[in-house]
């Protein structure tokens, strides 16, 4: 086996398809809408172009039968599919026998089972259809919902593609924004495979790995409204709170508002803190080491006097990852904040925008991304109060609610996520959610937490069987998946989904 490489176990896979792609004249770029979606097709259609190979990018909301014959449509000898494709091998494998095109995919999803695929397409990899192109860290032993995401194994193909001329390392922020976007830091920080990635990021001097406060925000938040929303641990008195927070950072000592900050060269000790004109509100981004060190110690002094559980506590400080290359006190500077910035552009139908971003235009696209920001904030925020005045409701191991089309489809997943553990939603059960969508059918989101997976909770598992017993079809990850159900078979799914997820935990 090469070991060359960030994922030496993908290096071989990664080459064959590398190898395909150059000898293809052109190829059709195919990809998924969120911010891991986003993310693992710029990085492939930067490092396409770097090679000198045409491409063109498309994206897809779900790539079923009618998407993946659209596609056949098109007419491209070669398609390459990133971010999904392995789950479908079952659909695409009839295509490629059949001459429509030759398919090289880069995924992190469970492939398709092989008894299910064209025969004259895939071969058997310990229960997985497989084939030539096909990179995929679950056919290496490595776990696709935490070691590796879909823009790390566009990442993975990138560096294969690499050329005289560049390397492509300064594509792995791009696949630690789509990893942190697609959920995979275990415990705050990236691990496996994801760990190797981020490595070369600060190799290529692209990224910075560090501890700091693990609330979202830091960037752009003033300071008073990154403490009210810092709902990941709530502290009372504090979270949801605005008068609250303010009095809390006042009682601190600290100037909530600029005045005349000189720059971060100038005023020492500042770990290089950005300069704020005065008047305006300070962000994290903008206080000095020791600013920060003083609002971090009183928050767990108030978190303990408040009776906050030392684990939730804990979690307040956590690893973080700063696109260096990006300017201080912006979305992109950190690396959750610009995954969320990515998936306020493709779940509005403007994967255009964020791929633009992503390849480093900036100015109109960027704008643009920031409007379609405060609209997607402005969504989650009237989703979650949704949620909480009607409520969820509780099935046996499962609980979930149906948002009918008050939330869009492509954002009710992140709204379930942001409720569990809220007022009456228990953390210690799977989320589901239904949401209308444009055809005579359900979209279907699921969230499960760490500790639940840790258990045995597989929502793969759940989403796919639950909903072929009626009539549809899912999958996704351990920690969160989805499914498109036919309308009205929401209570039968969600039967079948309780006595699967008990089961998973018994």
């Amino acid at each position: 086996m090469t070991t060359t490489g960030p994922v030496p176990a993908l290096a071989d896979r990664a080459a064959a398809c590398a190898d395909r792609l150059r000898a293809a004249d052109r190829v059709l770029l195919a990809s998924h809408i969120d911010a891991d979606g986003l993310t693992s097709a710029a990085i492939a259609t930067a490092a396409l172009s770097r090679a000198g190979i045409p491409v063109e990018t498309v994206f897809k909301k779900q790539l079923d039968a009618t998407e993946i014959e659209s596609i056949a449509a098109r007419e491209y000898d070669t398609v390459l599919f990133t971010d999904f494709g392995s789950g479908q091998l079952d659909v695409i494998s009839e295509h490629v026998a059949a001459g429509d095109f030759e398919a090289v995919i880069a995924d992190h999803h469970q492939p398709a089972s092989p008894d299910d695929c064209h025969p004259d397409a895939v071969v058997d990899t310990d229960g997985y259809a497989d084939f030539e192109y096909h990179l995929n860290p679950l056919l290496e032993g490595i776990n696709g919902a935490s070691e590796l995401s879909g823009a790390g194994a566009a990442y993975v193909l990138a560096r294969a593609l690499s050329t005289d001329e560049t390397d492509n390392r300064d594509l792995a922020a791009l696949a630690v924004v789509g990893a942190v976007g697609d959920m995979q830091a275990v415990g705050g920080e990236l691990v496996g495979a994801n760990a190797g990635l981020v490595e070369e990021g600060i190799d290529a001097d692209v990224l910075e790995e560090g501890t700091d406060l693990s609330l979202y925000g830091k960037q752009t938040r003033p300071l008073p409204k990154l403490l009210e929303y810092a709902t990941e641990v709530p502290i009372p008195g504090i979270s949801n709170d605005q008068a609250g927070a303010t009095r809390f950072l006042e009682d601190l000592g600290l100037d909530l508002k600029a005045d005349g900050v000189r720059s971060s060269d100038e005023r020492p000790g500042s770990g290089g803190a950005r300069s704020a004109s005065a008047g305006e509100w300070r962000t994290w981004a903008d206080l000095s080491d020791d600013e920060r060190q003083t609002v971090a110690s009183g928050l767990v002094r108030r978190a303990v006097e408040r009776g906050v559980p030392a684990d939730k506590i804990e979690t307040l400080v956590g690893t973080t990852y700063t696109l260096t290359a990006e300017p201080r006190g912006t979305e992109l500077r950190d690396a959750s904040e610009f995954s969320t910035l990515l998936n306020a552009t493709a779940r509005y139908e403007r994967a255009d925008v964020g791929l633009a971003v992503c390849l480093g235009e900036r100015d109109a696209p960027l704008e643009r991304a920031r409007t379609l920001l405060s609209n997607h904030r402005r969504n989650l925020s009237e989703g979650l109060t949704l949620v909480q005045e009607r409520g969820v409701t509780q099935a046996g191991s499962v609980q979930w609610f149906d948002a009918g089309d008050a939330v869009r489809e492509t954002i009710v997943g992140i709204v379930a996520g942001m409720a569990l553990g809220t007022d009456g939603v228990d953390s210690d059960k799977p989320i589901i959610a239904f949401a209308s969508t444009d055809d005579d059918e359900t979209k279907v989101s699921s969230r499960a937490t760490g500790p639940l997976v840790g258990r045995g909770v597989d929502l793969s598992v759940v989403m796919g069987e639950a909903a072929q017993s009626v009539g549809g079809d899912g999958g996704g990850h351990d920690i969160a998946a989805g499914a498109t159900i036919p309308t009205g078979e929401e209570s039968a799914f969600i039967e079948a989904a309780d006595e699967i997820i008990s089961e998973q935990l018994s």
